[in-house]
């Protein structure tokens, strides 16, 4: 069955390793921030910084979250994150298995 998820999100966080990101998403799932992750590397970025064209390997997590976590979110990876200006973004979940979507609600914490 499809549910309306517009209280949960997919937040995106890429890093240059994939152990550091795998870490960080324990932290973030284990303070209740997240339900889950998966990290994925290598992932090939192409973007340019500061007047450079960067072509370099990067590791990538999507991670499921409540909407109200997000803020919180940004700032525990920014607060950690090797990078200057790192990519921590988020898409809503429009809807899914409403047996998946209960348990990302029951896996983590209203921060609001």
């Amino acid at each position: 069955m499809n549910e309306l998820a517009d209280d949960l999100c997919e937040v995106i966080v890429t890093a240059p390793d994939a152990e550091w990101l795998g870490a960080l998403a324990r932290q973030l799932i284990e303070t209740r921030l997240c339900a889950s992750a998966h990290v994925v590397a290598p992932v090939r970025a192409i973007y340019e910084w500061q007047g450079t064209v960067e072509d370099v390997v990067e590791a990538r997590a999507f991670l499921r979250a409540r909407r109200t976590a997000l803020e919180t979110i940004v700032k525990v990876v920014t607060a950690r994150h090797p990078y200057e200006v790192p990519n921590v973004t988020a898409i809503p979940i429009i809807g899914g298995n409403s047996d998946y979507l209960a348990w990302v609600r029951e896996a983590t914490t209203d921060p609001a």
